[in-house]
């Protein structure tokens, strides 16, 4: 059988070794190994660590980014490169124009009619870049038929009348506009690779049979070589080979908090189908919501905590306490700490995104990225950990940066143990490997895509620049 050598490579405890690869598995580590047919990778002393784990991504959402047009910052930073932007693209096969990343930095808050005064012309619908809004305007509106719709998240005015905005309506607007499908991941598949990222989270609350089919489909025919971890598939699911299922996703949305019973209610269905919760939480409100549902319907081992933008420093230990992870997003302080800074209360600052005091206090910590609500680069997302630098340069809450040890640490644990021991290049590990130029000293003191090699997944070459 054949397989690969990595030859002269460093490994991250600073051990310089040949790495032997059959199938899917490491099978032999060591200094100056024999030759037995393999195809040789010249490691040149780089760099060799396990493939990274994004914890927090949505597969099908980065497709439909590809193919959209980008309307926040830093692309786009006002009303007038709104309407360029808006104006230039191209509308999609169903005559929408689809925007992507939009913030009220950009032009305010948007309803139909302030949409209009941007682009009347063709319908458009415009996404805010923290996934749970669309916003239409007018000619987007009459197509939706929005004065008839009852979804609970058409948002209308006090007289009734539909103001443009949807909350989390994303099933019901793919079915007005009348979808073929989910998106192809063949770009989201070669992105992926190409970065050393070898399994993911899909973090998609509730995915539809059809979603789900066709992440199935694409790691079947090899478009997505990463393996997949499925938070939002149903509590009967019955997955296909190629999906895994992990805690069950529930949105604790800052627009519309859900009652108190029901939220036991779910939390006990989950726990009694055997699967913990992976739980979004973006403010104290909902964190506190999410406790005191705890105490009630009771923990399970692997429960999560999505997100963890505001956790107020007397809620830490608690935390630990209750054995909860913590599955967090630095890279959200890089693209928009100005904002946060800007926005969020200065005494609300040292609490945004924690790391360190997580880590220190003994709750288990993943990093991730969100794809494309966030930067996907995981590298990029390291180097937040570790500086928590914002676009201009001002540093969030200092006292929670990571080392850049823990900061990778955090992209090396298995799907299905985020915030665990993180996996090593060892015999009998999987095979999901990349090669980085430079020592182990010189990526954790510059940590960039541009150092990545080679990846492999399940022992075979996936990208090799």
């Amino acid at each position: 059988m054949s397989g690969l050598l990595f030859r002269e490579v460093t490994l991250l405890d600073g051990r310089r070794v040949d790495v032997r690869v059959r199938g899917d598995r490491v099978v032999e580590v060591g200094p100056g190994l024999d030759g037995a047919g393999e195809d040789v990778v010249p490691g040149a002393g780089g760099t060799l660590v396990p493939g990274l784990v994004d914890h927090h991504l949505h597969l099908h959402a980065m497709a439909a980014a590809e193919r959209s047009v980008a309307c926040g910052p830093p692309a786009v930073d006002g009303p007038d490169a709104l309407r360029r932007a808006l104006a230039a693209a191209r509308p999609g096969a169903d005559g929408w124009v689809r925007g992507t990343g939009y913030v009220e930095s950009v032009a305010w808050d948007l309803d139909a009619a302030g949409l209009d005064r941007l682009h009347a012309g063709r319908p458009v619908r415009l996404q805010h870049r923290s996934g749970a809004l669309w916003t239409v305007n007018s000619a987007g509106a009459a197509l939706l038929d929005l004065a008839a719709a009852t979804h609970p998240g058409v948002e209308r005015d006090a007289g009734g009348r539909p103001t443009g905005r949807l909350w989390r309506a994303d099933d019901w607007l793919r079915d007005r506009l009348g979808a073929d499908g989910p998106p192809a991941l063949d770009a989201v598949g070669r992105r992926l690779t190409a970065l050393g990222i070898t399994a993911v989270t899909d973090a998609t609350p509730d995915l539809s049979p059809a979603s789900v089919a066709a992440l199935a489909a694409a790691r079947a025919d090899g478009t997505l070589l990463p393996s997949v971890h499925l938070l939002g598939a149903p509590l009967d699911a019955d997955l296909p080979a190629g999906l895994t299922a992990g805690p069950l996703k529930i949105v604790l949305a800052d627009s519309g908090l859900p009652e108190f019973d029901p939220l036991v209610e779910r939390i006990r269905a989950a726990h009694a189908a055997g699967r913990p919760v992976a739980v979004h939480v973006v403010s104290r409100e909902a964190l506190a919501l999410l406790l005191a549902a705890l105490d009630v319907a009771g923990g399970r081992a692997g429960d999560r905590i999505e997100h963890g933008a505001l956790v107020p420093a007397d809620v830490v230990a608690d935390l630990a306490r209750r054995g909860l992870r913590v599955v967090t997003q630095p890279g959200f302080l890089a693209d928009r700490g100005d904002d946060y800074l800007r926005d969020v209360p200065a005494a609300d600052h040292d609490d945004l995104y924690r790391a360190a005091s997580l880590a220190a206090a003994g709750v288990p910590l993943a990093l991730s990225s969100d794809a494309p609500y966030g930067p996907l680069d995981p590298w990029r997302v390291i180097a937040a950990a570790v500086d928590r630098r914002t676009r201009s340069g001002a540093v969030v809450a200092p006292a929670e940066r990571l080392g850049a040890a823990a900061a990778l640490a955090g992209y090396l644990a298995p799907p299905a143990d985020p915030g665990g021991a993180p996996r090593s290049v060892a015999v009998g590990a999987g095979a999901d490997l990349v090669l980085l130029t430079g020592t182990p000293d010189d990526v954790l003191d510059a940590p960039a895509a541009e150092r990545v090699r080679l990846v492999a997944v399940a022992g075979r070459t996936a990208h090799a620049s």
